[in-house]
């Protein structure tokens, strides 16, 4: 089992990048964080805020998790609402804009390095309105979350992949978990790092025998070979927004008690 512990992110407690008037980032995993292999966050933009076109030497993943936005990437311009999902291959010019007139934009963002650079670019591009298109002829991939398959991952607890690569992601692969009052996982591990958001309700997390309550975007960055589990002990529904550090979802189911800490 990896020496590195798992590592607990507060969301509300978090400190913030800012890296544009009206737009900042909380980060939830990445090298600073003992994250291998990917970077997790949240970006957080005021009404009307638009972040400029600029680059990663890495792919990124952008899911809404409140409001509305457009996503541009060469001037190809997809208007996103709540858990639709875009991924943004490396070294491809994009920017975004809140379409919020009175509340706040989130998204949360993965990217496939544990270190995240950006460059602005000042190109100039051809705007193409693709904001109800499923297919655009570029490299970036859009999974709308109404049109992704669901499935029932273990009793009342149903999921969707958001990307992956089969979707078109490169490095990382996530989607959405929605958990019933009383629902769970089985206990299991994964071959890479996993980050995973609370975006509703309060969850108990259990890794290797201890255990945490998370809510409100709070995060737990498991690293690879923890036995760990999520279990809505609530009487509210729960959901999270999962991610890891490969190209596709796989996991290995081990004994319950070992994530209580008696196995």
């Amino acid at each position: 089992m990896t020496s590195r512990l798992e590592r607990i992110t507060q969301a509300a407690s978090a400190p913030a990048l800012e890296l544009t008037a009206g737009m900042s980032v909380v980060f939830f995993a990445n090298a600073d964080l003992g994250a291998n292999g990917f970077s997790t966050g949240m970006a957080r933009l005021k009404p009307g805020v638009c972040l400029p076109y600029h680059t990663h030497e890495c792919g990124e993943s952008i899911t809404v998790l409140q409001g509305h936005c457009e996503v541009s990437v060469e001037g190809r311009i997809y208007a996103l609402a709540p858990y639709d999902s875009i991924h943004v291959p490396a070294g491809s010019p994009h920017g975004m804009k809140s379409l919020e007139q009175a509340g706040d934009l989130l998204t949360h963002v993965a990217f496939s390095s544990p270190t995240v650079t950006r460059q602005f670019v000042e190109t100039e591009f051809t705007s193409r309105d693709l904001r109800d298109a499923a297919l655009s002829g570029g490299s970036e991939a859009l999974v709308r979350f109404s049109k992704a398959e669901e499935y029932e991952l273990s009793a009342n607890a149903l999921f969707r992949d958001l990307f992956a690569k089969r979707l078109g992601s490169k490095g990382i692969c996530g989607g959405y978990g929605r958990f019933s009052p009383g629902a769970s996982l089985p206990c299991h591990t994964h071959l890479y790092d996993e980050s995973i958001t609370i975006v509703e309700g309060m969850a108990t997390c259990l890794v290797a025998g201890r255990r945490y309550s998370l809510t409100g975007c709070d995060t737990a960055l498991v690293p690879k070979g923890h036995p760990h589990r999520f279990i809505n002990e609530s009487d509210k529904p729960m959901a999270m927004v999962w991610v890891y550090a490969g190209d596709e979802p796989e996991r290995v189911i081990v004994d319950n008690a070992i994530c209580s800490g008696r196995g």
